[in-house]
């Protein structure tokens, strides 16, 4: 079986923000920013997971964008967690580079969809 490396990533990522929320709300009492982070961060592996039963290609890429949008909104509250001090720089950098990471996957993957819906017509 091959290695769908965007649905290992994803998922990888969701483990991180799922644990940076644990951290933020029982040592930072910080509730707010991590709960939308908590939501956003971890909707990119669902929404890659919805798409390996996409019922068209569309649909495929589509769902796939979503997951494009839902990582960037979650570099976003990456960044205000680091500007308001919740974050150090470190821990910044290391998210922030599988966000973007998982951001060029994504990208090289609706624009191959792209082109193959188009060829199709």
């Amino acid at each position: 079986m091959r290695k769908n490396i965007i649905k290992d990533k994803s998922f990888g990522f969701a483990i991180r923000i799922v644990r940076l929320y644990q951290f933020l709300i029982s040592e930072k009492k910080e509730y707010i920013i991590s709960k939308q982070l908590l939501r956003s961060g971890t909707s990119v592996g669902a929404m890659v997971r919805e798409a390996e039963h996409a019922e068209s290609k569309s649909d495929f890429k589509h769902k796939l964008s979503i997951a494009q949008k839902e990582i960037n909104e979650s570099i976003y509250w990456l960044e205000l967690l680091k500007e308001t001090n919740y974050l150090n720089e470190t821990e910044f950098d290391s998210l922030t580079e599988d966000a973007v990471e998982i951001i060029k996957l994504l990208t090289t993957i609706i624009k191959s969809t792209k082109a193959n819906i188009k060829n199709e017509r």
